[in-house]
């Protein structure tokens, strides 16, 4: 990590919260609606359980939201796409960018990010994969992405991604991840007959292993009925791949400096 430098995540629930990196407030996922339930079919729903920490109107100003996808309300919900009209610059993938209005970044390209000063943080978009191999066109195109610059941490952001071939993808062209935000909570569907739609906790810490991340600070494990592991089983999980010093767990609204 760049010496003197850090990063701020304020975690607000689910896979919501707020990156302060290099005097820029960048937003993930916005999902601000009050717990309920959201039906996704004709015999499947999607239940948010607490709400988030902080209100839209608290969280600005934004300068950015990270969005990895539109199509699942865990990810953006009602009021998260209002929202979006509250922000100068939101980038996601090009098929949700048609959907929404938003800034496309085709995979493996980028967008730089004017900073205050006069310098850039560049955003580079970086598969995802949203549950097993083959699951694309159910679950739909996600993105993650990597934050860059010559004088601060190198930043991955996973989005909802379950494939850790997918992050040793990423470790090839990014060889020095300094803080790794894996969205984790072990989130399945009978869709794929219970297979992973997000890393487990186990896969949180192996991707962790594999980027060689000095910290790793898990979003999407609390808030909504469908993660199936929570920050106890992310704890025990690091704590055996001998990864303990690396793990930043946040409660919603909590803030860590790294």
């Amino acid at each position: 990590m760049i010496l003197g430098m850090t990063i701020s995540i304020t975690a607000l629930g689910g896979p919501t919260a707020i990156i302060e990196l290099g005097g820029l407030r960048l937003l993930t996922d916005p999902a601000f609606d009050a717990p309920r339930d959201y039906p996704i079919g004709p015999d499947r729903k999607l239940t948010k359980t607490a709400p988030t920490a902080l209100t839209p109107d608290e969280v600005e100003p934004i300068d950015a939201v990270l969005l990895s996808h539109d199509q699942h309300p865990d990810n953006l919900d009602e009021a998260g796409r209002a929202f979006l009209g509250r922000v100068p610059l939101v980038l996601t993938t090009v098929a949700g960018a048609e959907r929404i209005g938003a800034t496309p970044v085709p995979l493996w390209e980028h967008h730089d990010i004017p900073r205050p000063g006069g310098r850039t943080l560049r955003v580079t978009r970086v598969p995802a994969l949203h549950g097993p191999e083959g699951a694309e066109p159910v679950t739909g195109e996600v993105a993650g992405f990597v934050l860059t610059a010559d004088d601060l941490p190198t930043v991955y952001v996973s989005g909802d991604n379950a494939s850790l071939d997918v992050v040793r993808e990423v470790k090839e062209r990014f060889p020095a991840i300094d803080v790794a935000v894996l969205f984790a909570g072990a989130a399945r569907t009978p869709l794929f007959d219970g297979a992973l739609l997000t890393l487990d906790s186990a896969g949180a810490a192996e991707a962790t292993r594999i980027l060689g991340a000095r910290h790793a600070v898990p979003l999407h494990f609390d808030s909504w009925a469908h993660f199936t592991e929570g920050g106890d089983v992310l704890a025990k999980a690091f704590a055996e791949a001998g990864l303990s010093d690396r793990l930043t767990l946040l409660a919603p609204g909590d803030t860590a400096e790294l």
